[in-house]
């Protein structure tokens, strides 16, 4: 997708409450890309669309009710008469070593079946239409298991999709271009107040933008992320487990304690 193609474009973002969404909105908005934004709390995005320097339009969104977001998807639709991107960023993630199910239950409903509905409608929408672009916030969690059960599994289902949805444009010879966008683990980054991994929003905007606009099938944010992907699906079980077993605290005292040994 070009630059010129993007400047005459309107993108629905499906998931606009988060800093990245925001970041990326406010990116397109400079390029006079006319928006509309869904969100669980469309007022909370208010101040957001006056300050963005194009159309704007909030819109509520309930991922949890898979019918209402594609009855929503599909209203909205209409009324802009088409779009040209369609990206979504919904996502919840949770850890509990009891692994209660209702929060396993959470990020399925959310993760699998709320995604899927989105990506669902805009496919078949770009395809009555005759062509468009779905994006979709991943995350290379879904490469492996991991410590987060649900999540991860379900960002591994994200993935699938997107390629059986690339797949099936392919079969239709549709110019529908599908790029799964997969995040490095930022929030872990965060919390290890990694500089090395933790890049600005802006920044990571930037590289989903450029994407986009590339029309990329599939890329990693930021881009030494690959790095990092490339090294998790070549590690062999029995090493990749064991990296989760210790917390970082369990690792420094059993550092601290061979020193006192030595």
């Amino acid at each position: 997708m070009s630059n010129t193609f993007m400047t005459k474009a309107t993108a629905i973002i499906v998931g606009a409450s988060s800093l990245l969404s925001q970041e990326i909105a406010k990116k397109l908005a400079s390029q006079g890309v006319k928006l509309a934004l869904f969100a669980q709390d469309p007022n909370s995005l208010s101040d957001l669309a006056t300050s963005l320097p194009t159309e704007v339009s909030l819109h509520q969104l309930d991922i949890a009710d898979p019918q209402s977001v594609i009855a929503s998807l599909e209203q909205v639709w209409q009324s802009l008469g088409g779009a040209h991107l369609v990206l979504v960023n919904t996502g919840l993630n949770s850890y509990d070593a009891a692994l209660p199910w209702q929060p396993e239950q959470d990020i399925i409903t959310v993760n699998v079946q709320g995604f899927s509905a989105v990506c669902n409608t805009a496919f078949k929408l770009f395809a009555d239409q005759g062509y468009g672009q779905l994006a979709a916030i991943n995350s290379i969690a879904g490469l492996r298991g991991g410590p987060s059960v649900a999540y991860h599994a379900s960002k591994a289902f994200a993935s699938n999709y997107l390629e059986g949805l690339s797949m099936h444009a392919q079969r239709l010879k549709l110019p529908i271009t599908i790029t799964d966008i997969q995040l490095g683990l930022l929030d872990k980054a965060a919390m290890q107040k990694s500089r090395l991994w933790l890049s600005p929003p802006a920044e990571v905007a930037n590289q989903v933008v450029s994407a986009m606009e590339k029309g990329k099938r599939k890329v990693y944010v930021t881009k030494r992320w690959r790095l990092v992907a490339w090294l998790t699906k070549l590690l062999p079980e029995f090493i990749y487990n064991t990296r989760h077993w210790r917390t970082k605290a369990e690792r420094q005292a059993e550092k601290a304690a061979k020193k006192q040994q030595q």
